[in-house]
């Protein structure tokens, strides 16, 4: 007889109690499905030692660090935006020329965390954040001081600075892979993503009013000082959290890699024998594919969640890169400014998207774990609300279409913007939480290989859009891209249905293979 997806999961260990810092102590069970070896073993082994020596207060500090790092990725884009008519007057150029550093902006977005996130796995999340911290200022200096007769040195740098900008969404949940567990990972994910959301609120609006004020150099070296204010609280308080250079947090890190001022875990105590023997046990093992994320392309089960969340990422990202030029062909009155401020409602939905998914993803963790039993799968904890997220975008993206074709009133577009908003961050938050959790030793080159795959559709998207839109109309474009994100549906039910029995293939193979 053919075995279902969940007859080889076996029985969840019996909680005995929690610290204050939901480091759950309980007895030795067999291994939890959705939960990495090494996680269930600190979490829920026989010796109590936490996951990750960080109280929750210590945990919230790095969180936050990480995502005032991550509000930087999207910003440069989104501030840009705006200014595209003043820099195509300024440089001379079309604007389909000046689109071009929105689409290779793009493309070195899906492009370098493909670098920057395996290694950070490898050789540890702080020093990769001081590289591209690094690079992204001094590439947004360059910009600032841009001749206005040499354009192609302005793609040129655009390379550059979305080259280090990208990457910190990937570093930021290495981070959050390396110090929560899957049943608080929603919440601190959540809390995450609020910075890489902000940029869509406010950057237009800033881009918008420096850009009108102040000239569109104010826009890049806005950028410097912003970034240069990261780089140096990075610089002295962010602590290495790799687990397999810092294990939990209570293995001591080689001097380069040390906060200058260590505000998070000083009050550390030396560990003692056994404790150390524990702490280097706490090391999660360097896999040799680490540095290649693209074998995380052969995984079935990573390459649906790739697909439905590159696809609903592009959808959303040409309706907020397109907000700006559609508005002023239907609204002609609105100054560059009211142009940027037509943005905040996509960032406000993403900011209620945001937090309320993390918070709902715990609940649903935690209640779904409780009541499944033998039958808990993490897929189906994490994707059970997922058609329900998903119908309600599809009928915001087709709304937005027919609204812009209508040239409704422009309340209309801006309420769907917050819908919009809302509910392609609950989709993307939910579907890279899931990642993280079944390839939580690679966290970062996970969101690398997502960041790739919605980037690069996202580019496509941007570069075709014109031309539909001028074929088609507004109506019928979106009308299309709705009806292809509805077809994802089957992808999120494939997910739960099969996503367990790929992981554990994947997961027994890999336990078999020497040195891996």
């Amino acid at each position: 007889m053919a075995a279902t997806i969940d007859d080889d999961v076996k029985q969840e260990p019996v909680p005995v109690g929690d610290d204050d810092n939901g480091r759950g102590m309980v007895r030795p069970a067999e291994e939890e499905p959705g939960v990495s070896k090494e996680e269930q073993e600190q979490e829920e082994g026989e010796v109590e030692v936490p996951y990750s020596i960080y109280t929750r207060k210590e945990k919230w500090i790095i969180v936050a660090m990480v995502a005032l790092a991550g509000f930087y990725s999207p910003l440069p884009a989104n501030i840009y935006f705006p200014a595209i008519p003043t820099l195509t007057r300024a440089f001379h150029e079309s604007t389909d020329s000046i689109n071009q550093t929105v689409t290779i902006y793009l493309v070195f977005q899906g492009i370098s965390p493909m670098l920057w996130g395996p290694l950070s796995d490898r050789h540890g999340r702080r020093l990769i954040y001081l590289l591209c911290l690094s690079i992204l200022t001094l590439s947004s200096i360059g910009l600032a001081l841009c001749p206005t007769s040499h354009f192609w040195l302005l793609l040129f740098l655009r390379c550059f600075q979305s080259g280090g900008s990208a990457s910190t969404i990937a570093l930021g949940a290495g981070v959050i892979g390396d110090i929560s567990t899957s049943r608080e990972r929603g919440g601190y994910f959540g809390m995450f993503n609020l910075g890489p959301m902000l940029a869509p609120c406010i950057a237009p609006a800033m881009g918008g009013a420096l850009a009108q004020g102040l000239g569109w150099r104010s826009i890049f070296w806005c950028i410097v000082i912003l970034v240069a204010v990261c780089l140096v609280l990075i610089v002295l308080f962010l602590p290495e959290t790799l687990r397999s250079i810092a294990g939990n947090g209570s293995v001591p890190v080689p001097r380069r890699l040390r906060a200058v001022v260590p505000v998070v875990g000083r009050h550390r105590k030396a560990p003692s024998v056994e404790a150390a023997a524990v702490d280097a046990d706490s090391r999660a093992p360097k896999s040799k594919h680490s540095v290649n994320p693209f074998v995380l392309f052969t995984y079935p089960d990573v390459i649906v969640l790739l697909t439905f969340t590159g696809i609903v990422y592009a959808v959303n990202y040409t309706i907020t890169a397109t907000i700006s030029s559609a508005f002023a062909k239907i609204y002609p009155s609105l100054s560059e400014t009211v142009l940027g401020l037509c943005y905040l409602p996509v960032g406000a939905g993403m900011i209620l998207g945001s937090t309320m998914t993390g918070k709902m993803l715990d609940w649903e963790y935690a209640r779904i774990k409780s009541k499944a039993g033998d039958n808990f799968t993490i897929e189906y904890a994490r994707l059970r609300t997922m058609p329900y997220h998903l119908t309600l975008f599809v009928v915001c993206v087709v709304a937005w279409g027919w609204t812009i074709q209508a040239r409704a009133h422009i309340a209309v577009p801006l309420v769907l913007g917050v819908c919009l908003g809302w509910t392609s961050m609950a989709i993307l938050n939910t579907t890279m939480t899931l990642n993280i959790d079944i390839l939580q030793s690679r966290s970062s080159g996970a969101t690398a290989c997502t960041n790739l795959v919605r980037c690069s559709l996202g580019a496509i998207l941007i570069s075709v859009s014109d031309r539909m839109t001028s074929a088609w109309g507004d109506g019928w474009t979106y009308t299309f891209w709705g009806g292809i994100c509805a077809l994802l549906l089957p992808l999120m039910l494939l997910e739960i249905k099969m996503g367990p029995k790929w992981r554990r293939k994947r997961e027994a193979a890999e336990k078999e293979r020497p040195g891996a």
